[in-house]
């Protein structure tokens, strides 16, 4: 039996003056996860390409709370993301 892997995706926020931890802000698969793709880079926000770390937050409710026990999956998110805004070139 063959099965297509069709493509999913996560998107979590974050905003520090309001929440306690990452949310889940939007998840999908196929269509969805097209989408979610597409307004992340029309935004120049970083994807990173984790098949395993989309499958643990897309467990997750939407507006969820990242719990403690993923914190360290988050930071890995996190060190990706600070490398790479760091290399990306400055807008002036």
């Amino acid at each position: 039996m063959r099965r297509d892997k069709q493509q999913k995706a996560v998107a979590l926020k974050y905003k520090k003056s309001e929440d306690r931890a990452p949310k889940v802000a939007a998840k999908g698969k196929g269509a969805v996860a097209e989408k979610i793709i597409a307004i992340a880079k029309e935004h120049g926000i970083p994807i990173r390409e984790d098949a395993d770390m989309v499958e643990v937050f897309s467990r997750l409710d939407l507006e969820e709370e990242i719990p403690p026990h993923l914190y360290k999956t988050v930071a890995e998110l996190l060190a990706f993301i600070y490398r790479v805004n760091k290399s990306a070139p400055v807008k002036k």
